[in-house]
């Protein structure tokens, strides 16, 4: 009899604790430190480059921004979206800048990625085409049978340079495509590696005031006019166990990129603290665009353009992709 009582006891404390273990929320996600929204996770991961597309999370981080929301966010410095896919598919990031075209290419191929948030959109001079001033090169035209540098294959530079290309009758097929990073992208066009460079700021802005270089196209007209260039990104399984941190992650980014669109200063401050961009440069720069919200209308017109020049092989609904934010 006794011994019957002590089993029935310890069956009813293991009853009782896997009840209350059930109660506490999913595993290690629930936390006594949870923050004012009850958030799942308070400290994350966040990988980002030293480029302006990044510059909303240091905005959202030096004024509080995530601090009011109960998040810590550790920035990770990353090369790229899309070298950054295999710390965010084994964890080892929670969230990271993805640009969209290498985003919407890992969704093409089965990737599981959400994204949660804008972070930059093309403006005029933003992304152009330059040569170096004694170049023989005057026209889009003129690039067939040259070598183009890009800082990434297939992805948002040669996406870029292939739209221009196809108004002057050309197709990727004219054009030899080298892979340099930004900063030794004019060294390699004044040495005669590459014809002409697809750059971005500053170093549009550096080799014109240093060398000279001409701008030979933007590549953000057309086709490209006003196009979403980059957000941030999570997994779809980190987005479903973590969806209050997604939010929070979100109210914050919003406040940032508000800031943004509406006073230049808050760009130039922030630039020298992540990048090195100096204050002097972060002045005469030519700005990207800072969305406040990403809507599926301004990013599907990314992965049609994708399916025009067969980046990708079917049609993406963006939607489907796209976490949307929390109400107000």
């Amino acid at each position: 009899m006794t011994r019957k009582l002590r089993c029935s006891a310890v069956a009813l404390g293991v009853a009782v604790a896997l009840v209350l273990t059930g109660c506490s929320g999913s595993g290690s996600s629930a936390s006594p430190s949870a923050g004012p929204n009850g958030l799942e996770k308070t400290t994350i991961k966040v990988g980002a480059i030293p480029i302006p597309d990044s510059v909303s999370l240091y905005v959202a981080m030096s004024k509080g921004y995530f601090k009011q929301e109960g998040l810590t966010v550790e920035p990770v410095t990353i090369t790229g979206g899309a070298a950054a896919m295999p710390q965010l598919l084994s964890g080892a990031l929670d969230a990271t800048l993805q640009n969209y075209v290498s985003g919407l290419v890992a969704v093409s191929q089965g990737k599981k990625i959400k994204l949660i948030a804008d972070a930059s959109q093309g403006a005029p001079n933003t992304f152009n085409i330059m040569v170096p001033k004694d170049s023989a090169i005057k026209t889009v035209a003129d690039l067939k049978g040259k070598t183009v540098a890009v800082n990434t294959l297939n992805n948002i530079a040669t996406l870029a340079v292939e739209t221009q290309l196809k108004v002057a009758g050309l197709t990727k097929a004219d054009v030899n495509y080298k892979e340099i990073p930004f900063p030794e992208m004019g060294n390699a066009l004044k040495t005669g590696l590459a014809d002409a460079g697809w750059m971005v700021e500053p170093f549009i802005t550096s080799t014109q005031t240093t060398d000279g270089f001409r701008k030979l196209a933007d590549t953000m007209t057309g086709q490209t006019e006003n196009f979403p260039i980059s957000g941030w990104s999570v997994t779809e399984e980190w987005a479903q166990k973590y969806p209050k941190t997604v939010a929070a992650f979100q109210r914050a980014i919003a406040k940032a990129l508000k800031d943004l669109s509406t006073d230049r200063k808050e760009l130039e401050k922030a630039l020298p603290l992540y990048t090195k961009i100096d204050a002097k440069t972060a002045s005469v720069i030519t700005p990207l665009a800072y969305p406040t919200e990403l809507t599926a209308n301004r990013l599907q017109k990314v992965a049609d353009l994708l399916l025009e020049y067969e980046y990708i092989k079917s049609q993406i609904d963006v939607k489907s992709v796209i976490v949307a934010p929390p109400a107000g």
